[in-house]
């Protein structure tokens, strides 16, 4: 369970952004998000579409479905 969302801790760091920053752009709590990262809670489908568009890739790149 733990390691359901690397994708999204990956994509912040590669960009040098803060849970905090990305959570204001995607608008959720800094603590909210910190559980997404840690996989211990399930990411809603509108957060995951936010995540996608904030960093223009595609859902199924963030749930490790595809690697493009």
């Amino acid at each position: 369970m733990m390691q359901k969302y690397q994708r999204i801790r990956d994509l912040r760091e590669d960009a040098d952004l803060t849970q905090k920053q990305v959570g204001e752009a995607i608008n959720v709590p800094q603590r909210t998000y910190a559980y997404y990262e840690s996989g211990q809670r399930m990411v809603p489908p509108q957060v995951l579409c936010a995540l996608a568009d904030f960093y223009n890739v595609s859902v199924d790149y963030i749930l490790g479905r595809t690697d493009k």
